[in-house]
């Protein structure tokens, strides 16, 4: 088996997890201060990850270049904003339909992978990644009526334009990450995914704080009153780019994102044994869509 496949299978689990403890902050940080945590009290975490495979591991550490730090930027402003939508989706969707607007992302990867990088899938990877999507869209439209008017309400409501626009800019997230990694190879995937990892959550760390002090001064408090759950959501997501960075690091970003699907799954059970909320037909056939896309993209 591939080491990109247990890597990315581990990563979109705990980026459910992560977002179910964003979600639960929401309420008490909103969405930017839910946002920032995620960053801000990584960056132990991002540190720690660099000294440890340069100190414990012997990994040298890369030279930094001007196409590095261009990407990581454009990634970091990326991530930030289509974190801020997907939280914004979750006030106005259930925790699966808004996630599910979000998993879009292998697409958009898969685009701009080819324009950024002239990364082209075959076609079977295609195909994996159009049934992935194609249950992601099912889900998306499984609490509405199969016609005109519940199709068009599931496509432009605000919860699912804050969904499809946090897909889109995951997407181009990813690839930007991806490009930045690459920038500084020879060092190992690792050492790559972990300097990639501690620059970007500085950068975004920095840029969130100036945001919220011009703009969200009572969330910036919240976020420092609330240290304990923020630090655990700063672990939590520290730890699981660490590991995206690693898998799009050793494999196209739009394959490693159709695998990530499978968070769907996870989803699922967040939303029945945590939230309590129900799921329909519609949606486990979306989740079997998705399912078989993984079957395809893997075998």
């Amino acid at each position: 088996m591939a080491l990109w496949i247990p890597i990315t299978i581990l990563a979109a689990f705990l980026q459910n997890i992560r977002s179910i403890l964003q979600r639960q902050l929401k309420g008490r940080l909103g969405a930017s201060g839910a946002t920032l945590v995620r960053f801000l009290y990584g960056i132990p975490v991002a540190s720690a990850l660099v000294l440890i495979l340069h100190i414990g591991f012997e990994a040298s550490l890369p030279r930094l270049n001007f196409n590095f730090a261009l990407w990581v930027m454009i990634a970091g402003l990326s991530q930030i904003t289509a974190q801020v939508c997907l939280l914004m989706a979750f006030g106005f969707r259930n925790f699966t339909a808004a996630t599910a607007y979000s998993r879009t992302e292998p697409a958009h990867a898969a685009l701009l992978g080819f324009m950024v990088l002239g990364e082209k899938p075959n076609w079977l990877d295609g195909f994996a990644i159009m049934l992935a999507v194609a249950g992601v869209a099912l889900i998306s439209i499984a609490r509405e009526k199969l016609e005109i008017t519940g199709l068009t309400k599931a496509f432009t409501s605000k919860g699912a334009l804050y969904g499809l626009a946090s897909g889109a800019i995951f997407g181009l997230s990813a690839v930007s990450y991806r490009t930045a990694s690459l920038a500084i190879e020879g060092s190992g995937y690792l050492m790559q995914a972990a300097v990639t990892l501690f620059f970007a959550v500085i950068f975004q760390s920095i840029v969130s704080l100036i945001f919220m002090a011009v703009a969200k001064r009572s969330e910036l408090k919240a976020v420092f009153v609330h240290w304990r759950p923020g630090l655990l959501v700063g672990c939590v997501g520290a730890f699981t780019s660490f590991l995206w960075f690693a898998a799009i690091t050793l494999q196209q970003a739009a394959i490693v994102k159709a695998l990530a699907q499978i968070e769907m799954v996870f989803t699922y059970a967040a939303t029945i044994f945590i939230f309590n909320e129900s799921v329909n037909t519609k949606e486990v056939t979306g989740c079997l869509l998705i399912i078989a896309g993984i079957w395809a993209l893997l075998y």
